[in-house]
């Protein structure tokens, strides 16, 4: 959270900040889908969310004024949540993070209990398609991962080579460093601000 917010603060260009909680108690790694009532992460953040805010605050409500980035988990989550909704989102980020759903150490998928359901919340099966999706919704896709990240690098640059090949437009980067708190701060205002650059202005 603090990554984002100071960072935030330099980098000059104003955005309202909104960071939603991922989890309750006891339910520390849902991946940001939806489970049930009460539990349903993805609807929470990615429908009912963006309704609050431009009710609430004076923010330009249509996609092309919404980010929505994430770090490790949160940068699946935010992934994901663009993906589905790309109406709402016009700006995905993703920092160190992966693409499909995982334990809670990023060792193994999780099995939603049928194939469908699997490709559906894997950022993988989604890249067919988007290369028309963005054309009809342009929309800004950059993911960052750090060259020592041993969980989560290789599946970064297979993304990578899967969108390049496909002829999705998108940034990826490796940068030196592992999935550790100093490599995002140290790249923070770079990436926020590559993500703001492509928002509509504030007025």
């Amino acid at each position: 959270m603090k990554t984002f917010a100071g960072a935030l603060d330099r980098v000059g260009r104003p955005a309202i900040f909104v960071a939603p909680q991922g989890a309750g108690d006891g339910d520390s790694d849902p991946e940001y889908l939806d489970w049930g009532t009460g539990r349903d992460w993805e609807t929470a953040i990615g429908t009912e969310l963006p309704r609050y805010v431009d009710s609430h605050f004076r923010a330009i409500a249509s996609r092309r004024g919404r980010a929505v980035v994430g770090i490790s988990a949160g940068g699946y989550g935010a992934v994901l949540l663009a993906l589905h909704h790309l109406g709402s989102y016009s700006v995905m980020e993703s920092w160190s993070g992966y693409f499909h759903p995982t334990n809670p150490a990023g060792t193994a998928p999780l099995d939603l209990g049928s194939t469908a359901a699997n490709r559906r919340v894997s950022a993988h099966s989604f890249v067919h398609s988007l290369r028309r999706a963005f054309g009809r919704r342009p929309t800004f896709f950059a993911f960052y991962v750090g060259r020592g990240d041993a969980t989560f690098r290789a599946e970064n640059k297979r993304l990578h080579r899967e969108l390049a090949a496909a002829r999705v437009r998108h940034v990826f980067e490796l940068y030196p460093g592992a999935h550790e708190q100093s490599l995002w701060q140290r790249h923070a205002v770079t990436w926020l601000g590559l993500a703001l650059r492509h928002l509509a202005p504030a007025r």
